[in-house]
Order: C-alpha cells, then structure tokens, then sequence
C-alpha cells in the first residue's frame, strides 16, 4: 500500500520520507512544519514499522505537544492503527524528562513527593529562607545591603536558573580569584542543598537531574537508547545548551534525531536558548551525513507580507546602524505557493500623530470600518502584538476599544488587580477582619507597601462597602457576623481559614451570579468566575506554604497581616496573568492583545503591529558574562556587539509573519526625542500606504481556524466526578477552584505507595529485600516525604495501622512475588474526540495470561450488597482490562480488588471479565465525555454525604442546589 502524502509538497515528502540517520528540517513561517512533523511521525509507524513507543517527540510547548498527539492520533485512528499514548515519549522537554525522573526516581537525590515548584513558589522559597543566603561569604559584594529580602530573592533565583543548565562547575567557581564569582557559586550551592532539603524541583533542575541521572546510570541510559531508536525536536532553534546534550545522549549511536526549527525565529535568549544549536546541528556529524530540507513555500500570507518580511531580513544597514548576519543564519528566501492570485492590499499602516488618544481612535476606527464593510465577520480574526501588553499604553488602547464597544481578550496585560470581581471580594474579605481593617485606617503596618493600601483603602474596601449597602440583608449581615466572629475567637476556632471564608461569601450576590455563569457563554463572560477561581489557588497555596488550617485566636491576626500586607504585595508587584485556553486562542467576539513572543506559532487575518518605538538594545549581565567566558563549556558564539541586532530582527520577522491576509504597521507617531516609528522601521513604514487611502472592502479575510486539541479524561479526577455531580466538575474541573475538603487521604498514600516500594524490588528480582527491615525504611521514608509535601500527619496508632497492613498484604503473598509483571502501568485509550486514562496498580500472572489489582487500603466491603461504588470500581477494572490486553497482546482473566485493611478474610474482590460489559461502559464514558464537551453541568449530586463535604456547599444551599 502506497503511503498517502496528502497535499505534501516536494520538500515536505523529502522531509517526511528521510528517516534514517541525522536530518534538519529549516521550516520557514506557514510552511507547513506541523503537518509534516505528523506525516513523518505517521510514516515512521505506518511504512518503516516503527513502534510508537520507539519514537521521542520534544516540543517547545505543552500546547504544541497536545495539538502534535491529537493530529497523530487522528490519521492513526482513521487508518485503524492503535496506539497507547502512555508508551510515547511527546511532550516538552521538561515533561519528557520528568518522566524519566518518575521512572526512576529511587537513583535520584529526588524523593517521592517531591514539590514542584513554579517561578513566584521558587522565590517565595528563598525569600522565606534569605537568611540562609545572606550569610555565606561574599555575599554583599554582589547585593545592595539596602535591597530588600524579596528583590534579593529574586536576584538569587536569576543567577540559579541562568546557569543551572549550563552545568557550570560549582566547586571550580568557588576556587575563583573574583569574589563576585565566588559569591555567585555559594548562592547556588546553597539553593542546591535548600532543594535537596526539602525534597523540591523547579523547571531548570528538572533537566539537569534527568541529564545527571542519564550520565551517572549508564544501565539506565542504555534502557532509553534501547527503547528510543528515533529522536525528533520542535522548535529547535530555541533549545539550550543541557536541551542538546540530552538530545544526542537519548539518541545515542544511532544518531536518528530529526531537528526543526527557523534560526529567524530564535526569541528565547533570556531563558538560555541559543541560536548556534540549529545552525551547528550538521557540525555534529561527519561531511555529508546530515541531510538538510528547506521549507520555504508558505501557506499563510498574502506576497506582498511575504515579500515586507523577506526584505525585513535582507535590510540590514539604515540611518545610524549597519550589521552583518554572516554565518549566523541559514540563507532563505519565503514564497508563496505557485499560482496563487496576489491579493490588492498586504501591508499598511494605521496611526495617530503624538496624542494617544488620536492614535486609540484610529485603530478604532480601522477597526469599525472593517466590521461595518462586512470585511470583518468577527473580531478574533484581529490580533496586536506588542513586546509587551502590560504597558500603560498598551492597556491604555485595550480601555479605550472596550469603552466603545469592542471586547478585547488580553490575559498577559495582567489586569488581574483591577478586575471588580476582585477588587469586591478582597474588599469584603478585609472587611471580615476588624483588627486588619483597624491597623489599615491607623497605617500601623509592619511591611512598607504604600500602592497596596491605596489600592485596599480606595478600590476594593470602597467596592465591598458599595455592595454592603446593595445586599445590607445577605452579604452585609455575614460580613458583620464574621468580624464579630473574627474579633473573639477565643475557646471555638473557626473551621475554616481564607479559602473557607471566601467559598461562604461566594453563596452571596454579586458573586453566585459569577459562578453561575452559562460555559457556553465565551472567554470574556466566564472570566470573572475563572478569576476568582484564581484566587481561590492563591489562598489555598498561602495557607499550604505557612500550615494555616483553621484560625485560631493565636494565628489570626498574625497571618491576616502577613498574608494582605506581604504575600499579596509580592503578587500585586509581580502582577497575574489571567486564565487562557489552549483550545481557543483567538476567543469568537474579541480582538486579542498579545505579546509577540506568545503569538509565535500562531496566525491572525490581520496582524497589527504596535512597538514600532523599539530599538536594538544589549540586555547582558556582566557578572553573568565574566561566568559565561570562564566556566561555559562554550565559548559565545554570536558576536557580542550584534546580538542585540539580531535579536531585535527576529522578534519583528515573527511578528509579521503572523499574519495572514494584512498586515497593519501601527503607532503613535512622534518626532525628535523617542521618535516613534524608530529609525530602525523608517524606511519600511515610511512606504506603507494609510488604511484611508486603500480601498478596504476589496480585503479577503479567512477565518481563525479552530484549535484540534484532544482532552484527556481519567476515570476517578473526570468520569467518577462528574456523574456524582456534574456541578462539581464545572467548579473544581472546569473553572479549577481548589479543593479544600478532600478528605483524609495521607494513610491510604503511605500504604499504597510502600507497596509500590515492594513490587519494584520484585521487579527488579530483589526479593531477598523484601523483608520487614527494609519494608519498615520504605515505609518511614514514604511517611517522611508524603507528610513533608501534604503538611498532614498521623498519630501513632494511625502509622502502626498502616504498617500492619502493608506487613499483612506481604506475609498473604511473599511467596508469589514472581508472578508480578508489572506496576503502576499507565494506559490511554484514543477515541475520536477524547483520550481515556489509567493507571493500573499491578499486573500478575503467568505466560500469556493475567490478572489485574486494584488497591484499597480499607476493610472490604460486604460484597453481597451491590453499591454504587462497587459498581464503579467494576467499570474502571473492566475498561483497564480492556486496555492492557490492547497494549500487552495478553488475555486478563480476571480483576481484582484488593483490600489491605482486611484482617482475617479473603481481602480480594473478584470479577470476571464481559467483554459485553466493556462496550457498554465505554459507550457510557462516550456520554459523560460528551456532555462535559458540551458543557452539560446541569446534573446534582445525589448522596447528602458528597454535599456534606463539598467546598461549594454553601453557595449551593443557598440557590437550592444541595
């Protein structure tokens, strides 16, 4: 059977069909990178009977590596080909090699229950701990003495993440005659012994533990090169110098490895990505070993953007600046496809003349007359991209088209402070607390943050009054009611603390109305219930950070102060980026506000273009460059003096390789000082006809194709949640607000988890250490890190509990531990509109047949009596069953649950496998999947007891839901 090309052109055959040995892919703006990437993807399984699970898929983004497994994940189910996700290897680079790290965690310094921590939880933690930091040598040469604890904190984790995975020698720099270096190399030693501590992991040391692990485990690494013969990398002009020794380690001497990028596409310097990896890749192998295929046809712009961009490039001396690319960029020319018409009008320019306002009302007026043509159907189909959103004169512009009437989707323009709903609910938090609101109107602060007062006095307590003398019967009487409370607690602690208050005050107006809001109503309308879902994760991850569980009369006023007057300062400072959907990047109805960089990889009918002030400009840290010449172990590869140019070039090539049928050139122009447009963009925008002087009706727009992203469901965190009660899929699932009344789950961890230790060792034929000496070690050790992570823990009769049960399930089965195949096996099911995920707890049994076990660490249940749970944990078992005998080729006999709280009975339930069974309940998966696509919540719980116990309790009582 021929394979199927689809609409292919030359070089993307050649690229899809070049399989064996190192290939580089140089993929121009709307050249089609994606569709060949899946084509060869589907090649490599299809016509070279290559195993999905042999192959590894790096991308830049986890959106991008959701859309690459939907579309594969397509053309493999429209030819009948199975696939289990699980067994591949796509994802990001950070993803992938996390999973390593999962694998095998115990040749790690990482333990299980590791905390992962994101860029405001990396400084936070410093930051709680500076004093560890402001106490090593030579500290004070490279700080201000003056600098406060946060700002140095964040300095700190500047020069971590900056050189982490560069894997500079740490000990070589502490050895360095530069006291600068010195103090440098104490800071991240210090941090490494900090993550080490506390059992925690940020983006960067993900990459160097994964790099570690590979390096010092050469079984471990032969394993990998054994499982993955074929290494394909996104974006790879964007990759770092640890991202392309992992690249070549995994791929190892079969050199397999296929790399796709654009070199004038390369914006990621400030995070370590550098350039020289896509233009040195064929350097890595012998002369002429490395096949090349350019991607140059586009099928996305109109030529008169294609041939402003290619010229861009080319333009490389002006008025006062003059640079060379020489070897620092593939040669390439963009063309449209043969035989397309060329549209009447490509680029323009639309601006105002040195008032800002002059400036909004052109583009707004652009804008209407687009709409008023009947050129534009939709706003989505408008996008502007600026350096930065958050600017005033960029929120600025956003203010203005909303004033008149035109929504503008803008979640980077970190408005997040300034929206009501926020602005309302903090308000009447603050006011829940009399002796907060009493320092506030005394200014008696321990912190100094003079714009948070401001903003607490004049926005948000001036807000929650507002609704107080709106809703004095509801929300007014329980705002009294708590600072009452609040002002005595003495005896009776509250049971609750900041994320109990504010799920009681979502059940009053204006608030329900938020969270009642229709899914179906559009990004703009469901934002501020996504808004205060936001919230909700602040305070939960604020009480996790300090212990708070409830308040008492010692911790009340204390965290009160510490959480307003500090922790929210450092996010008010930082600002928050609002809720984005990778399924919808462009929502129907809004024209969207973008930074260039997030745009890349996308594409707009109309781009316009804002920040045409900018300039060239160095952005290095000297400190960071003195490190980068002595303990790189490369030197630099660009020309210091040009980097800013090429920068500068890059950035702009992609933001006008964004569009596909205008292109819009826009400012405020100015002369003299700051002049607007800079000269770097006179002779390009000076050229450009005004949107007034072209006849805009005669614009062709396409519509903004829809994102084909698959969800993925699991049967217990979607399937199981929703059909108890569809209201709470749509709070905690759908609008991800934190849950606080999750229930007591740390004894059933520990005894799960020290299980797992047991079956890994039998699996690693190390029987002889399953013994209670060993098991016990296995079993502190778990405790340790699961309370460490969960703040939580168990009395003592509680751990010997649960020891008991783990020795108990050991003496039923120490002579059987042969039979065990395999553990925590995650499997995926693929169907047309979703993917169905699992995790088996074990897989047992001998030759061809087997059986699987599900855990519960409880007393068995009287299995005479049918109950709704037991019939769902048949379900899952059945759908698992079905799943590992399509991954394995091998027939499960029968499923098991087994309950290691059963003392002297049989502690296993035991079903048989219907293939009958099957079909029906993935026909009903089909039907909870679908009703959560459509955003069906109308469906309420059932049981008292799930309502009883649900952090939304209050808001459904009161609308009668409960």
């Amino acid at each position: 059977m021929t394979f199927d090309f689809g609409n292919a052109n030359e070089a993307q055959r050649i690229a899809i069909s070049t399989t064996d040995g190192p290939l580089l892919i140089i993929a121009g703006p709307g050249t089609g990178k994606t569709y060949t990437l899946v084509k060869r993807i589907v090649y490599l399984i299809t016509e070279k009977d290559v195993l999905p699970e042999e192959i590894m898929i790096a991308t830049f983004t986890e959106k991008a590596a959701k859309e690459l497994i939907t579309r594969i994940t397509n053309e493999l189910y429209a030819i009948g080909v199975s696939v289990n996700l699980n067994e591949m290897y796509i994802g990001t680079f950070h993803s992938i090699c996390l999973r390593i790290l999962k694998d095998h965690l115990e040749y790690t310094r990482i333990k299980k229950n590791y905390r992962m921590l994101d860029n405001f939880d990396q400084q936070y933690m410093v930051f709680q701990k500076i004093n560890r930091f402001r106490t090593l040598p030579y500290f004070d040469v490279i700080f201000d003495k003056k600098q406060g604890a946060w700002r140095q904190a964040g300095e700190i984790v500047k020069y971590v993440n900056n050189l982490a995975e560069e894997l500079v020698d740490i000990d070589e720099m502490q050895g360095d005659a530069d006291e600068h270096i010195v103090a440098v190399a104490n800071i991240m030693k210090q941090y490494n012994i900090l993550m080490e501590d506390e059992n925690l992991i940020d983006f960067s040391s993900i990459q160097t533990e994964a790099y570690k692990l590979l390096t010092e485990e050469p079984s471990i690494l032969e394993e990998i090169q054994q499982k993955i013969k074929y290494v394909m990398v996104d974006e790879y002009q964007d990759t770092n110098y640890i991202q392309e020794l992992l690249v070549f380690l995994i791929a190892g001497k079969s050199k397999n490895i296929c790399v796709v990028g654009d070199d004038d596409q390369g914006l990621y310097r400030f995070r370590g990505a550098t350039i020289r990896n896509i233009l040195e890749f064929p350097g890595h192998f012998s002369e002429g070993e490395c096949k090349q295929v350019k991607l140059v046809t586009n099928y996305r712009s109109e030529r008169q953007i294609i041939d402003f961009y290619n010229k861009w490039m080319s333009t490389t001396d002006g008025r006062a600046y003059d640079f060379m690319w020489k070897n620092f960029r593939f040669e390439k020319k963009i063309v449209p496809p043969e035989g397309k018409k060329d549209a009447k009008v490509g680029v323009i320019k639309c601006s105002g003349k040195d008032l800002l306002d002059d400036w909004y009302e052109q583009v707004y007026l652009f804008i209407t007359q687009l709409k008023s043509s009947g050129v534009l159907t939709d706003y989505n189909q408008i996008a502007v991209l600026c350096k930065s959103v958050k600017g005033d004169k960029i929120i600025g512009m956003v203010e203005y088209l909303e004033e008149h009437g035109i929504k503008v989707y803008s979640p980077r323009s970190e408005m997040f402070f300034e929206r009501k709903e926020i602005k309302q609910v903090i308000g009447c938090m603050i006011l829940c607390f009399p002796e907060y609101v009493r320092k506030l109107q005394q200014r008696d602060f321990s912190y100094d943050f003079e714009n948070l007062y401001k903003y607490y006095d004049t926005s948000c307590i001036a807000a929650a009054r507002e609704l107080i003398l709106q809703y004095r019967d509801t929300l007014g009487k329980w705002i009294a009611e708590k600072m009452q409370k609040h002002a005595s607690l003495r005896k009776d602690n509250a049971d609750y603390a900041f994320t109990g208050l504010l799920y009681q005050l979502l059940q009053f107006e204006p608030f329900s109305t938020y969270l009642g809001i229709d899914m179906k109503s559009g990004v703009i309308d469901e934002r501020p219930a996504r808004n205060l879902s936001i919230l909700s994760s602040i305070l939960g991850k604020y009480e996790y950070l300090h212990r708070i569980d409830v308040f008492t009369e010692k911790n009340i006023i204390e965290s009160v102060e510490r959480f307003f007057n500090m922790y929210f300062r450092f996010l008010f400072d930082g600002g928050i980026t609002e809720y984005e959907d990778d399924s919808e990047y462009a929502p129907s109805g809004c024209v969207s506000f973008m930074t260039i960089h997030q745009s890349k990889g996308m594409e707009f009918p109309i781009v316009i273009v804002d920040s045409l002030n900018g300039t060239p400009r160095s952005s290095g840290n000297y400190l960071l460059e003195e490190i980068e010449n002595k303990y790189f172990h490369r030197k630099v590869f660009e020309t210091r003096e040009d980097i800013k140019f090429f920068d500068f070039w890059r950035l702009y090539y992609t933001a006008f390789s964004r569009a596909q049928n205008l292109l819009v050139l826009s400012c405020c122009e100015k002369k003299g000082h700051g002049a607007t447009p800079s000269k770097y963009f006179e002779e390009c925008y000076e050229k450009l006809p005004a949107y007034e002087d072209v006849n805009l009706s005669e614009i062709k727009l396409e519509k903004v194709k829809p994102v084909n992203i698959k969800d993925t469901y699991s049967f217990t965190s979607h399937i199981a949640l929703y059909e108890n009660c569809a209201l709470q899929y749509k709070f905690f699932k759908e609008l991800g607000f934190t849950q606080v009344r999750v229930g007591a789950t740390l004894f059933g961890k520990l005894v799960h988890e020290t299980i797992e230790d047991i079956h890994r060792a039998a699996m690693r034929h190390e029987e002889q250490t399953i013994v209670p000496e060993t098991i016990r070690e296995w079993f502190d050790t778990n405790y340790m890190t699961l309370s460490k992570c969960e703040h939580s823990y168990l009395g003592q009769p509680q751990i010997e509990a649960a020891y008991k049960q783990v020795l108990r399930y050991v003496e039923r089965n120490q002579s059987d531990w042969s039979r065990i195949q395999d553990a925590e096996v995650e499997v995926s099911l693929v169907k047309p509109d979703y993917i169905l995920l699992g995790k088996v707890d074990l897989i047992r049994g001998e030759g061809d047949t087997v059986e699987i076990v599900d855990f519960k660490s409880e007393k068995k249940p009287d299995v005479l009596i049918e109950t709704a749970e037991m019939n769902r944990y048949r379900r899952q078992l059945e759908v698992y069953a079905h799943l590992i005998e399509e991954k394995t080729g091998k027939k499960v006999s029968k499923m098991h649950l087994y309950y290691t709280g059963e003392d002297n009975g049989v502690p296993t339930v035991t079903f048989n496998k219907s293939t009958e069974m099957i079909d029906k309940t993935i026909k009903e998966f089909d039907e909870v999947v679908e009703k959560i696509q459509h955003k069906d919540f109308s469906g309420r719980a059932k049981d008292k007891n799930l309502c009883a116990n649900c952090d939304m309790r209050h808001y459904c009582r009161r609308k009668g839901d409960c």
